[in-house]
């Protein structure tokens, strides 16, 4: 293809791993683009399962407004153009996951996280509220899916000392996790980053009662 000067994509393939034992790399797959000449390309490789794999390769700077099923391997990348994100993996997010979150999609609206582990468990339970260092911002995010994923993930997110997220405005959740999280819709470490959602989307029986509306005061039933 003589005319083509400008090849921009995105390809991602979802595979079954039949000799888990045998990973490919980022590098491997780096090498298998040298004859593109003058063009950056990058790559990741997520394993969630033993036997379950997903390659991704991109040209930089990267285009596309979509990314799904990211799991912790974030590389060093700013991905300016995306706004849409399914985060989704087997093993627990940290807080420096989302540090390196924040750092490389800075435009991010709608965030859908999909985990149901939470990083601290039986004797390490007592540091899940050590852990979290500084506070993150997320200052273009209007939609949080938190619906599959563990309180944990929800808790800091509408925790003010560990996460600002000042253009809220569509929280999906599970009403149960909404409940223990605010206490009941009475926590004030929680109820900053509440204030300007305008629909929330609850599975399971929820109760419209004047705490919850107290602690959304924009919400739209």
């Amino acid at each position: 293809m003589p005319q083509l000067h400008t090849f921009i994509f995105y390809i991602a393939s979802e595979n079954v791993i039949d000799y888990p034992t045998i990973r490919v790399s980022n590098d491997d797959i780096q090498r298998t683009f040298t004859n593109l000449e003058h063009r950056q390309v990058a790559c990741m490789v997520d394993y969630f399962e033993p036997y379950e794999m997903i390659r991704r390769v991109f040209s930089l700077p990267f285009k596309f407004h979509l990314l799904e099923r990211i799991g912790n391997n974030i590389p060093n990348i700013v991905f300016n153009s995306v706004t849409y994100l399914k985060l989704w993996d087997i093993d627990p997010f940290k807080y420096e996951f989302f540090v390196r979150l924040a750092r490389a999609f800075p435009f991010l609206k709608n965030l859908s996280i999909r985990n149901i582990i939470p990083p601290f468990l039986d004797k390490n339970y007592h540091l899940r509220d050590k852990d979290w260092l500084s506070i993150i911002e997320y200052p273009h995010l209007i939609s949080l899916d938190m619906e599959r994923a563990n309180s944990y993930y929800l808790e800091n997110f509408l925790n003010e000392t560990k996460t600002y997220s000042p253009h809220l405005t569509e929280l999906k959740v599970t009403y149960y996790a909404l409940e223990i999280v605010t206490n009941n819709f009475t926590r004030n470490e929680t109820r900053r980053n509440c204030a300007e959602v305008r629909q929330l989307i609850a599975e399971g029986p929820m109760v419209y009662s004047k705490d919850v509306y107290c602690y959304f005061p924009l919400l739209s039933v």
